[in-house]
């Protein structure tokens, strides 16, 4: 059961050099989280009706006493005591189990599903992490690349070569870049109380993720696995299971029950007369049937159950479909945020390639600040849509992940 929780881990297995390791914050998930813990107790109790059902009716046990006490040959009878019980039909308590452990199977897939989904939502939280750590870095890059821009612009100006506008531009510059570091960090803290939520543990933690994911040149999960075996589906199968073990039931319990009992009447000894059986007590067993003659009730849930399979078998195609669109969706968005990071990671290049144009100028005194700017914003940019192509690949691998797996 535990395959589905890993599979996704082998795309940030290299990742566990500084940060925590992806594998290890999901386990801690699974055995924190309340919703896991609510579905498991589910499960329990679902399991444990198998043992309630796995019991006979109770047993009648009576006694009176008689006010009259009615006189026989033997003499007088002076009260009662029955017992009885009652037994279903042969197998009736068999289909029971059945139709109570088929029910447990379901609420299974589901303790099941929500295990993938909490997963998923682990695995998203923690690329959003490294998303704003990630630009975060970025963007100190930049402002040091401003302040070394700035250093050369005020040299220019003690030259004649720029004016104090150009310094103040780049300065602009710069405080812009520290204020959207500042607000990436109130979206950290924010994406981190959300994550520290989904394990259940202080929303104060601090979470170290690893800044060095990229975007592999191959995809490494390679296998397709089959969505016939995906528990949102395989739950539909167990839900159509429990239907027809709950007309097996219902076929058994419109069959007649059976009764065993005893009598027992103390008799009195008449004091007139004498003979063998004088006062001898009276045993009777006794053999009852319960026979449901008006049977419209158990034909009633017989057609129900046929019309409960109809709407399972309908909704399972319709999730089908759904996964269907997801997977394609996001085989296809994960392509798209593979061209996305080529595009920019050349990009980046072309930025730098400028840069180094713009410092062999100011060598020849024929710098352009303005130009400075340009390329400056340029960089950030394509450095900015990079990290999200790389954000986007790793979201869209775990749901592919889990999909597939």
């Amino acid at each position: 059961m535990k395959k589905y929780l890993y599979i996704l881990i082998g795309i940030v297995s290299i990742a566990s050099m500084n940060g925590q390791e992806l594998e290890s914050l999901i386990q801690q998930a699974e055995l924190n989280n309340p919703e896991i813990q609510a579905f498991e107790l589910r499960y329990n109790i679902a399991s444990e009706r198998v043992n309630e059902v796995n019991t006979l009716p109770n047993t009648e046990v009576s006694a009176g006493l008689f006010v009259s006490e009615p006189e026989t040959r033997t003499g007088a009878q002076k009260a009662r005591f029955s017992a009885k019980q009652m037994i279903p039909w042969f197998g009736t308590i068999t289909a029971r189990e059945n139709y109570a452990s088929s029910l447990a199977d379901a609420q299974y897939e589901e303790l099941v599903i929500v295990k993938r989904k909490l997963a998923l939502s682990v695995s998203q939280s923690y690329y959003r992490l490294f998303s704003i750590r990630a630009k975060q870095s970025v963007l100190d890059e930049n402002i040091e690349l401003l302040e070394t821009y700035e250093r050369l612009a005020l040299t220019s100006v003690e030259v004649g070569n720029a004016s104090a506008v150009d310094v103040l531009r780049l300065q602009i510059r710069q405080n812009e870049l520290v204020q959207q570091k500042e607000v990436l960090e109130q979206e950290y803290l924010a994406e981190q109380t959300l994550f520290n939520n989904l394990l259940n543990r202080d929303e104060q933690t601090q979470v170290e993720v690893y800044e060095g994911l990229t975007v592999p040149e191959q995809d490494p999960i390679t296998e397709e696995g089959s969505l016939d075996l995906h528990p949102e589906l395989l739950k539909y199968d167990k839900l159509y299971e429990s239907v027809e073990q709950s007309e097996i039931l219902n076929q058994k319990e419109a069959l007649p029950d059976l009764g065993f009992g005893l009598d027992y009447i103390p008799v009195a000894e008449r004091p007139d007369m004498s003979f063998d059986d004088n006062g001898k007590d009276i045993i009777m067993p006794m053999v009852s049937v319960s026979i449901p003659i008006f049977n419209n009730k158990y034909k009633s849930i017989s057609h129900q159950n046929k019309l409960r399979q109809q709407e399972i078998t309908a909704q399972k195609q319709e999730r089908r479909n759904k996964l269907e669109t997801l997977l394609s969706e996001a085989i296809n968005n994960r392509m798209a945020a593979r061209i996305r990071f080529r595009t920019q990671t050349k990009n980046i290049g072309q930025a730098k390639d400028g840069e180094e144009i713009l410092i062999k100028s100011y060598e020849t005194g024929t710098i352009d600040f303005n130009d400075v700017l340009d390329i400056q914003e340029l960089q950030l940019r394509f450095q900015i849509n990079r990290i999200e192509s790389i954000k986007g690949y790793y979201v869209q691998s775990a749901i592919i992940n889990y999909l597939r797996s």
